[in-house]
């Protein structure tokens, strides 16, 4: 029987096999994918549908793919099943956050060792309990880079520890307009008191996708680098802040950490 699934590229990111690379970076905007690319040897466009915008190129010899997500987590956990069909086994998120813990500051990096997950796509991966955590080589790859480009002053730091998944942006900036605001402002003030660093949309699905289909013959490898927008806890609390919406340090550490990832790899 004729299904739609059937055709020759995959059916939202229209891909070949032979187009995507092993290692892949995932930044939410398409228009961001160029940007990367240009971190890449001989980078090309090899699809463009939808929110999907997918270059490829080398890094140290190794084919590598960046390809766009969207926002949110139904479509990157499409990206990554579909990337996965075509070969793909090493995922870093690359994006854009708002800081929580008050230790961040805007521009800080934050690598996520884990999801908590409020949001839904992940649910239709891991059971209810089950924490979406990310692959420890990628953490630690992603940790020493943002080590390397970090230092010691506001908004020059690097943090590792549990990030938020949410499916609501304006559930956060503006939790008084939902007809459910007494439980987001309560669950909000939890992530605090328990030191989530950061908030954004879409670790949890990936790191789920991730967990669940890795097999005994081939692990499925999942990180993200966030770059710190602002915090609001900071603001709210009379404590200094930097706006940032440069992401180029979030871009040099996700790359630095494919290429560790590689010569890992390659022992």
């Amino acid at each position: 029987m004729a299904s739609i699934m059937d055709g020759e590229r995959q059916f939202h990111i229209q891909t070949l096999p032979e187009e995507v690379g092993r290692y892949v970076i995932l930044p939410g905007d398409p228009g961001r994918v160029p940007k990367i690319a240009e971190y890449l040897d001989g980078a090309r466009q090899v699809a463009h549908n939808r929110e999907y915008n997918v270059y490829t190129g080398t890094l140290c010899g190794e084919k590598v793919t960046v390809c766009s997500t969207g926002i949110g987590g139904p479509s990157a956990a499409i990206a990554v099943e579909e990337l996965i069909k075509c070969g793909a086994d090493t995922f870093i998120r690359i994006g854009t956050s708002g800081g929580i813990d008050l230790k961040v500051i805007g521009g800080d990096l934050i690598i996520a060792s884990s999801a908590i997950r409020g949001e839904g796509t992940s649910y239709e991966y891991l059971p209810k309990g089950y924490p979406a955590a990310a692959d420890f080589e990628v953490v630690t790859a992603l940790a020493q880079s943002a080590a390397e480009l970090s230092a010691d002053e506001d908004g020059s730091r690097y943090h590792v520890g549990v990030v938020h998944s949410k499916d609501s942006f304006y559930g956060e900036v503006e939790p008084e307009a939902s007809a459910v605001s007494e439980d987001l402002k309560t669950r909000w003030e939890s992530y605090l008191k328990c030191g989530c660093l950061t908030s954004e949309m879409e670790c949890a699905a990936i790191f789920s996708v991730g967990i669940v289909r890795s097999t005994p013959e081939k692990k499925i490898r999942c990180g993200a680098v966030l770059t710190a927008i602002w915090n609001a806890e900071r603001s709210k609390q009379g404590l200094p802040d930097k706006i940032n919406m440069d992401s180029a340090r979030g871009i040099n550490c996700a790359v630095n950490a494919v290429k560790k990832l590689i010569a890992d790899d390659n022992m």
